[in-house]
């Protein structure tokens, strides 16, 4: 049932407990004592709205950040991983495989506040070893939900032999 319940919320937190405990044919009280379960146990984390900001007078910029650091002797990078999250201007933090070991994601108001915040904030951390910096240019599709944009099918001519 819970797995069931955080699938339904996670694509729409909307949803009304009526609505879950229709779909999975259990009471309505059950619902609200396993939400506030999982909200209690820290399952569920908190509730958001995905919103495109391409389509409103906001203007940011995200970009994903590429760090390699040298992990804590006891800790390996949870240390590391703590302090970056704690700036205001970082939106999520994740430890990686691969050629580098955190991404760290990060908003501003323009690229020099983000340029700003790698040089001055996140680079000057003791384990930081190297950064590099991808800006987002275009939202397409975010935690499953399509943003939107005009998306042209293929109009390419099919061409037989």
């Amino acid at each position: 049932m819970r797995v069931e319940i955080l699938s339904l919320l996670e694509k729409n937190s909307e949803i009304s407990l009526e609505n879950i405990a229709e779909t999975l044919g259990i009471s309505k009280e059950a619902v609200a004592a396993e939400i506030k379960s999982l909200e209690e146990e820290k399952v569920i984390c908190g509730y958001s709205a995905i919103v495109n900001w391409e389509k409103t007078e906001k203007r940011y910029v995200t970009a994903l950040i590429e760090v390699k650091v040298t992990p804590q002797r006891g800790d390996g990078f949870d240390r590391i991983a703590d302090r970056i999250l704690r700036f205001p201007e970082v939106k999520s933090v994740y430890l990686m495989s691969g050629g580098f070991d955190l991404t760290v994601i990060v908003e501003g108001k323009d690229i020099k506040e983000v340029a700003f915040f790698v040089s001055d904030k996140l680079s000057t951390i003791n384990a930081v070893t190297g950064t590099a910096t991808h800006f987002v240019l275009k939202t397409y599709k975010d935690h499953g939900i399509i943003m939107g944009q005009n998306l042209k099918s293929d109009e390419r001519m099919i061409v037989s032999p």
